[in-house]
């Protein structure tokens, strides 16, 4: 039993790093049955172990986002909560147009419906809610602004410029435009 356990983590990892090639690659597109076959396994082994698309697409960015949440966290001491916000969610921005797919991952379902608290999405609004609290508490940012708002301003972005030449300059741009709608009044 304990050796089954152990090559199942085995053939989890084999999967795992895989699938993240082909994301890398290929986005949120990537085929599990081309991972499946890259992987030396079955489709059914792939779905045994991440049963969904998003599944595996969430445990391709978990590294990733688990140190997007440590860095929301680390900004909540920063003086100016503008600031470490609109700095969060360009780091946020920037990962989500380096790691195709992970917008895609993002844009799956709102917080609020009930997705799992280990998937990205909650992961993120999570940590980055603080940062958004003291910022519309300091009255640097509107009141009426939520965790929602701002994870569909940085997804639809990251999807709306992936496919140009220049993605970052184009998305920087849009999020430049974005953030001065942010502003609290008489800000």
């Amino acid at each position: 039993m304990t050796g089954q356990r152990s090559d199942a983590r085995r053939n989890r990892a084999h999967i795992l790093a895989v699938a993240e090639a082909e994301v890398a690659a290929r986005g949120a597109a990537a085929s599990l049955e081309r991972i499946a076959r890259t992987a030396g396994v079955g489709s059914a082994t792939v779905r045994r172990h991440f049963p969904t698309r998003k599944a595996l697409l969430e445990a391709v960015f978990q590294q990733r986002v688990h140190d997007l949440c440590e860095r929301a966290r680390a900004l909540g001491d920063e003086p100016d909560s503008r600031s470490a916000l609109v700095g969060w969610l360009r780091e946020l921005l920037a990962y989500a147009l380096a790691a195709r797919g992970l917008a895609d991952v993002l844009s799956y379902e709102p917080l609020q419906d009930g997705a799992a608290q280990d998937s990205c999405a909650p992961a993120i609004g999570a940590a980055a809610a603080p940062l958004l609290r003291k910022a519309v508490d300091d009255g640097t940012v509107r009141a009426d602004v939520t965790i929602d708002d701002l994870l569909v301003l940085v997804v639809g972005i990251a999807l709306a410029t992936e496919d140009y030449a220049d993605p970052a300059a184009r998305a920087d741009r849009a999020f430049r435009l974005a953030v001065a709608g942010l502003d609290a009044p008489g800000t």
